[in-house]
Parts: C-alpha cells; sequence; structure tokens
C-alpha cells in the first residue's frame, strides 16, 4: 500500500491542498526535469536532431503503458483537450436529425467542440442527473426523491436511454469532473458502438489516478491534459486514437509528422506521407524542450505508484470524512458510484456558504465550491492532517 508521498512535492505543512482537480502541484522531479529544459534550450548548439525525436516518442510510450494502449503509435500529444476535440470534431459524420450524448455540466471543452455540427441540425442532448446539484438546472422534476442512494446508478441509466439510432458521438468523463459521479464507460462505450456511434472520453480528471484500459474500454479516442491527474505541466497533454481515426484528417499540418521527417538536410523535399501510426495527429513544436521532461518525469512517477494504488490510498485517507458527512447531515455519492480521488459533498440547506468560506480560509484548506457543493480532489501529497483540517472547517461552519 502506498504511504504518504508529499515528501516528493513542495507544499508546505500549512496548506492542506485537496484541490487536484484544479490543478496538481508540481513534483519536485517534475519541476527540475522543467529548469533542465530551459537550460538545454540556452545552449541551443548543443541540441541535436534526436532531441527533436526521441523525448517525445518516450513520452507516448509511457502514456501507452499507462492506458495499457496496443502501442505508442496510437498516442499524440496535444496542447489541451479543446485541440484534441477538434480533430474528434473535424473526423465526426453527423447529419441534421442526429444526436450527441453528454451529461449536464459536462466541462465546456466538451461542449463547444461541437458547434459547427448542431448549427447544421444535430441535437445535443445533456442528460442531466435525477437529482438537484447545487444548480437548479441540472435537476429533473420528474424524479421524486432529492438525494436518493441510487443517483449515480440511475444516472448511468438516463445515460444508457439517451442513445439511440440516431446518435452519432457519445463523448464524457470517466468521472464527473464537478462532482466525481463515476460513468460505467464500459457499458456506455458499448451501447455507443452497438448503434454506429462514435465514443470519446475525456481523461483530464482521472488518468493517472483511476485505472483506465484502452483495449478493454475501447473508446474511439481518449483525450487527456496533463496538469490534473497526471501531474505534469499546463498546455501539454496526450491522446489516445483508435481504428477509426486512422485515416482520419488533422487539424495542421506539421512537417513533424511526415515521413522522413528527421532528415534535417531534405525538408523542403515535400512529403505528403505521414508516419505510421496516428503521429499525423500530434501538435505543432511537439518537441517542446521544456514540457515534454516535465511530462516524462510526471509519467514515470505515475507508472511506479499506479492509479490503483493512487485510489487506495486515497480510500483510507477519505474515510473519516464520508463518516463524518454521513453523520452530520452532509450528502455524498453511494461509494460504487463515485471516485476517491475527486467527489462531491452536498452542504446541508443550513449551512452558510460564507461561513464555510470563512472556516476553510482560517484552515488554508483549499477545495472548489461548487454551487451549494463542495468539490473535494485529494491525491498522494495529502495526509490525515488536510482530511482533519477539512472536517474542521466543515463542523464550525455547521456548528
Amino acid at each position: 500500500m502506498l504511504t504518504s508521498q508529499k515528501h516528493l512535492f513542495s507544499l508546505p505543512d500549512s496548506v492542506h491542498y485537496l484541490n487536484c482537480a484544479y490543478m496538481s502541484p508540481l513534483l519536485k522531479s517534475v519541476e527540475e526535469a522543467g529548469f533542465r529544459g530551459v537550460a538545454q534550450k540556452r545552449l541551443p548548439y548543443l541540441l541535436s536532431t534526436d532531441d527533436f525525436f526521441a523525448p517525445p516518442a518516450e513520452v507516448r510510450a509511457l502514456f501507452a503503458r499507462l492506458i495499457n494502449a496496443p502501442s505508442a503509435g496510437n498516442v499524440t500529444l496535444i496542447p489541451s483537450v479543446s485541440y484534441g476535440m477538434a480533430i474528434v470534431a473535424k473526423n465526426l459524420v453527423a447529419e441534421s436529425g442526429q444526436n450527441i450524448v453528454t451529461v449536464s455540466g459536462e466541462f465546456p471543452s466538451n461542449v463547444y467542440a461541437w458547434k459547427e455540427h448542431c448549427d447544421n441540425g444535430v441535437e445535443m442532448r445533456f442528460v442531466a442527473p435525477p437529482t438537484t446539484w447545487g444548480n437548479t438546472i441540472l435537476g429533473n422534476p420528474d424524479f421524486d426523491s432529492e438525494y436518493s442512494e441510487t443517483r449515480g446508478e440511475r444516472w448511468n441509466d438516463m445515460i444508457l436511454e439517451a442513445i439511440n439510432e440516431n446518435t452519432a458521438l457519445v463523448v464524457l468523463c470517466p468521472n464527473h469532473w464537478a462532482d466525481g459521479t463515476l460513468f460505467d464507460i464500459e457499458i456506455i462505450g458499448n451501447a455507443a458502438r452497438s448503434v454506429g456511434a462514435m465514443f470519446v472520453v475525456d481523461g483530464t480528471q482521472s488518468i493517472g489516478a483511476l485505472p483506465f484500459d484502452v483495449q478493454q474500454i475501447q473508446p474511439d479516442a481518449l483525450i487527456c491534459a496533463s496538469y490534473k491527474c497526471m501531474m505534469g505541466a499546463y498546455s501539454i497533454g496526450c491522446a489516445y486514437w483508435g481504428e477509426r481515426f486512422a485515416y482520419g484528417k488533422p487539424i495542421e499540418e506539421t512537417w513533424i509528422g511526415r515521413i522522413g521527417s528527421d532528415d534535417f538536410r531534405n525538408l523542403v523535399q515535400y512529403e505528403n506521407r505521414y508516419q505510421t501510426g496516428m503521429i499525423r495527429f500530434t501538435m505543432g513544436e511537439q518537441s517542446n524542450f521544456v514540457l515534454i521532461p516535465m511530462l516524462h518525469a510526471a509519467l514515470t512517477q505515475l507508472l511506479e505508484w499506479q492509479p490503483e494504488r493512487i485510489q487506495e490510498y486515497c480510500a483510507n485517507l477519505n474515510t473519516p470524512l464520508v463518516e463524518f458527512c454521513q453523520r452530520e447531515g452532509f450528502w455524498i455519492e453511494e461509494q460504487h458510484w463515485r471516485t476517491e480521488h475527486l467527489f462531491g459533498i452536498r452542504i446541508p440547506h443550513e449551512l452558510s456558504i460564507e461561513k464555510l468560506q470563512a472556516a476553510l480560509s482560517r484552515r488554508q484548506v483549499f477545495v472548489s465550491l461548487r454551487g451549494e457543493s463542495i468539490r473535494v480532489a485529494p491525491s498522494v501529497y495529502n495526509t490525515p492532517d488536510d482530511i482533519t483540517a477539512l472536517i474542521e472547517a466543515l463542523h464550525e461552519a455547521l456548528h
């Protein structure tokens, strides 16, 4: 079992940072890798042709191992989730009268990408949870109980019910980015394939902390920013592309994705053919000499920790908090339908948000407030002291 890894980070003891879903702190090893990258660019005459190709290839191989991809050739480097979703949008075939299924309150990058399709008559289907969650727009007036023990299960069923023969795309996260509700993406993916729909997963809030096997889940695409669960830097990420994209079109035509691009002497011998695999979808300037080493260091550490062990560590850490919430009238999704590294706590109606914010601030507890709920996102750098500080803040604000 993992023990606290706080010594590998630079977080001060006085700060209780339970907000990895916002942005992870940097591992010391990742920070050092970034500094080395800056220094490398300081002396560009020491850069070789291999420096443009080998480090990105190593990162793609590490990510492939993390998600159990069949080959690093299925993995490309991207600057953001919106970049990856733009590639999906360019290759999505959807006609007027078809629909795109996602969940209510989905992150904007997974919504805005489909605007052009929707302008041409494609329907967006936002599947709301069967309860109100901090915002009545997410509510379902046809569901009797506001906070039922079957909320997560019923929400999953409702997603399946929304998929039909007119569905062109199903896009969602393995766990909801705002409250951590767990979606059974294997079953949802099977439902999408059964009607011929494309199935795309945003793994930003899960990959690195939650086990994911692309050979089991079989998404058509998996898009991930690295600055949250993957412990990387901002503006770099990874994407996995399934066979549905084998002959797809990229959103930019990079020289580095072409056959023979490692021969700098002949770059003006223009080549229309792409390298093998999905490298056509990689971003321009993929060889970023600062961000690539940082992501390499982060992925190396994650593979040592393993997502299964991270979930186990967070589960043990969360036990006192869950028990407190259940005892004091805070609502948390049942264990089977939530993740341990990201979950929501519904605040009782009588609790003042202003008092809660003040109590959190006094103890330097960092979480995200979403409407009338708290998003808690622990990781391996957290300790029981961090959970205790959150419990004390909740108790003070309530009583």
